[in-house]
């Protein structure tokens, strides 16, 4: 860290999904690799970066709509997105009285990779973000 002038800033940002019509057909391989995507990988990079991290630096979380309305179809994803709220919301306590921000933002739905590519079910890729006030999914350049 020293070597590249030190650190200040933590965004996590990585997400892993998949639609699933049914819990049965959620694997344990697929169950795992969403959790340790969204919630190991942040927990592990918060938990190396905050003893680089001085007073008035920033962690930023990434949740989702997701965490506060969770979607039938993405239950081992929407999980994650609200453990990560509670998470930041802990961490948040915990490095206060370091000087360390720790937040979390919920974007509604987006379009990345993740939708075409089974992040949704293929019949709802034409709608995907209709039901928002701009009746369109936000574009990660936003």
């Amino acid at each position: 860290v020293k070597e590249l002038g030190g650190l200040d800033l933590l965004v996590n940002i990585a997400g892993k999904q998949t639609a699933m019509k049914d819990i049965a057909d959620i694997t344990t391989e697929q169950f795992d690799a969403t959790y340790k995507t969204n919630v190991y990988a942040m927990f592990w990079l918060c938990k190396a970066a905050i003893p680089h991290l001085p007073p008035g630096a920033s962690i930023i979380n990434t949740g989702s709509i997701q965490s506060y309305q969770p979607s039938p179809t993405l239950l081992d994803y929407a999980s994650t997105k609200a453990a990560i709220v509670n998470f930041t919301k802990g961490l948040a306590q915990q490095v206060a009285e370091k000087g360390i921000r720790v937040n979390a933002v919920a974007p509604g739905p987006v379009w990345t990779p993740l939708q075409p590519s089974g992040g949704q079910p293929p019949e709802k890729i034409p709608e995907f973000g209709s039901e928002t006030p701009l009746k369109r999914a936000g574009q990660p350049v936003e």
